[in-house]
């Protein structure tokens, strides 16, 4: 028999009140502060909990299942040293708009005023990685924050929600549960942007559709894409880093802003109008000596059709009605013949990726300097959908890759990952194995910090040995197959790209999770 409210405590109240509203994951690692929610949790049985040895794994876990669920799980962390710790994966997760609601523990509240060891500023830690904070201040409300979290972290766009939850109310009895509260509706398509959006692509002038992932995960909303881009002559471009594609055979292509800076700039040089569906203009990811920091040109007359917090699915439908373009049909994609043997290069990578990639697989992208010779796979491979790094924020790989094998059980993951941003949250293989996740990682070996090499010549550096040792890792050499063991994941490290695609077609097939040391 269920409890009555008077004999819930705070922690069960949210429990179950976030469980009422939809939440069926809670990704954890909790200290003494939130042994109350590890005890709700435990005697309500109404939420999958997934253990990760790092705050880290737990937001990227957080973020993965979110972005293939379309919804949010809630992550529990342990004070503002937990979070510090789960930040650089919030800061991904709030790039890429996904829903999420985090409970962080802090001490009780008749206990902050000591200044005991963990004490800390636990709202001014979660600020800048949060798009709302809250702290609970008493247990029989304390389910109603949750609820506010959980709203707006559904809203449009995604948002991380951040509630933090003193030990004491949390125990204390009193408990209410709340009601579901609705989210924020989108914002309503504005005309004036639709009338310039129409103007500019009747101009006859050079015009890009921009377009960000709330189009790009919908293949209805890609199809009128397309075909307002056939009618009118406009292009398409993806920015650089985007949540969620879906690719392969049937579906539509869409190229994206290169990362280099020279190529990001000659890719846009050539547009005097630009249409943003969903995005912001874009931006360089960091500012170059004699480089501008917008990529657009300067005299591009930009028209937002629809901001972040929009529904491009419903302005692209008006955009169309408006100049009379119809939903067009996805285009075969010409598959590159399968490598036969030899090393392992970034010149027969991506037609080994596209051979050997499973149907329906669910690809995450870090592989970092690697990734301009992975992407183009996505295209000409079987049907699959690839998640990629959002925020620059690296170590997201392998815990992403945890998330979405959790939302999508029946669907192969793969992941691709580079060498140096996978030690950083190494730890979610064991995530991995604990769940029996069928998870493929590909670790892109190229034993250095590939991509800061480049970095150091983009800025005017002349790189010496010493320079270049700190980005080298290469003494000693790193041993993946021998981690991956240690945390119960199996492996095998391979340097020939025939044998490279055996090994992921023969892993995707066998339950559970393994690991490939792809030696470039």
């Amino acid at each position: 028999m269920s409890k009555t409210p008077k004999e819930m405590n705070g922690a069960e109240s949210v429990v179950r009140s976030l469980h009422a509203g939809g939440v069926e994951v809670c990704f954890a690692n909790p200290g003494t502060s939130e042994m109350q929610f590890v005890d709700a949790l435990d005697r309500t049985k109404l939420m999958r909990c997934v253990l990760g040895l790092f705050e880290g794994v737990v937001t990227g876990a957080a973020d993965g299942y979110a972005r293939m669920a379309g919804k949010p799980a809630v992550t529990l962390l342990h004070l503002a040293p937990g979070f510090a710790n789960a930040a650089a994966n919030l800061h991904n997760a709030r790039k890429a708009r996904v829903p999420m609601v985090n409970l962080v523990g802090d001490h009780a509240l008749r206990h902050q005023k000591y200044d005991a060891p963990l004490s800390a500023d636990v709202e001014g830690a979660c600020a800048p990685f949060s798009d709302w904070v809250r702290s609970g201040r008493d247990a029989g409300s304390f389910a109603a924050d949750a609820m506010t979290a959980l709203a707006v972290a559904q809203g449009k766009p995604g948002k991380v929600a951040t509630l933090i939850a003193p030990a004491d109310i949390g125990w204390d009895a009193g408990g209410q549960m709340a009601e579901v509260v609705a989210p924020a509706a989108p914002a309503s398509l504005d005309e004036a942007a639709l009338d310039a959006a129409v103007k500019a692509l009747e101009s006859g002038e050079k015009t890009v559709l921009l377009v960000g992932s709330g189009v790009l995960e919908n293949q209805e909303a890609m199809a009128l894409l397309h075909g307002i881009a056939e009618k009118t002559g406009a292009d398409i471009l993806a920015p650089t880093s985007n949540r969620r594609l879906e690719r392969g055979q049937g579906r539509f292509a869409v190229n994206k802003i290169p990362y280099p800076i020279n190529a990001a700039l000659e890719c846009l040089a050539p547009y005097s109008r630009a249409i943003l569906i969903e995005t912001p203009p874009p931006v360089a990811f960091f500012a170059y000596p004699g480089k501008p920091s917008l990529l657009l040109p300067v005299d591009c007359h930009n028209v937002t059709l629809a901001p972040v917090d929009a529904d491009g699915a419903t302005a692209l439908a008006a955009l169309a009605d408006r100049i009379g373009a119809k939903p067009a049909t996805p285009r075969d994609h010409a598959r590159p013949a399968a490598p036969q043997a030899g090393g392992i290069s970034l010149q027969n990578l991506g037609a080994a990726l596209a051979n050997a990639l499973p149907e329906d697989a669910i690809v995450v992208d870090e592989a970092v300097s690697s990734g301009g010779a992975t992407f183009p796979a996505g295209d000409s491979a079987a049907p699959n959908t690839w998640l990629a790094l959002t925020g620059g924020s690296i170590g997201i790989g392998i815990p992403l890759s945890a998330g979405a094998a959790i939302a999508c059980p029946d669907r192969p993951v793969i992941t691709l990952q580079a060498d140096g941003s996978a030690m950083y949250t190494i730890q979610a293989l064991w995530t991995q194995a604990r769940e029996n996740s069928n998870v493929t990682t590909i670790i892109l070996a190229n034993q250095s910090y590939e991509i800061l090499k480049g970095e150091l010549h983009n800025v005017g550096a002349q790189p010496g040995p010493d320079a270049l040792s700190m980005l080298n890792l290469d003494r000693p050499q790193l041993d993946f197959v021998a981690m991956a063991k240690g945390m119960g994941v199996p492996g095998k490290r391979v340097e020939d790209i025939a044998e490279l695609m055996r090994t992921i077609e023969e892993a995707a097939k066998e339950p559970g999770p393994f690991l490939i040391e792809a030696m470039l």
